[in-house]
């Protein structure tokens, strides 16, 4: 299940079980719906683990990642990624694509306070 959500300037994008035929499909388009904010916001991204990627999909995702990286690094004020599997070195990997302030941790509440602390100073 993939959902994408705005609420003022936060975006939440949902990847989350039960997963279905559509998902990948459907969590590309909400990356393009994300890449097309003209506005300052901040993202909010919560995985649960599963759900990877076909070869084609992880293209897909990075070409996105190149074609958004400079609106990206305009308008999102903060991103914080919740994954069961978080650690350091996916804050490192992100950090190198983007200089926002950003986290990646298994608790969706410190992400949410991560959120509020970044948007509150921007």
């Amino acid at each position: 299940m993939v959902e994408l959500h705005k609420h003022g300037a936060l975006l939440t994008l949902r990847y989350l079980p039960p997963y279905g035929d559509r998902d990948e499909r459907a969590y590309l388009d909400a990356l393009i719906e994300i890449g097309r904010n003209e506005s300052a916001f901040a993202l909010l991204a919560v995985f649960a683990g599963g759900g990877g990627l076909s070869p084609a999909g992880e293209r897909e995702q990075a070409l996105w990642f190149k074609a958004t990286r400079e609106r990206f690094e305009r308008h999102c004020r903060a991103l914080a990624i919740v994954r069961p599997d978080a650690n350091p070195r996916m804050i490192e990997t992100f950090q190198r694509l983007w200089s926002m302030p950003l986290t990646a941790t298994s608790d969706e509440q410190a992400a949410r306070r991560f959120i509020t602390q970044h948007m509150e100073t921007a």
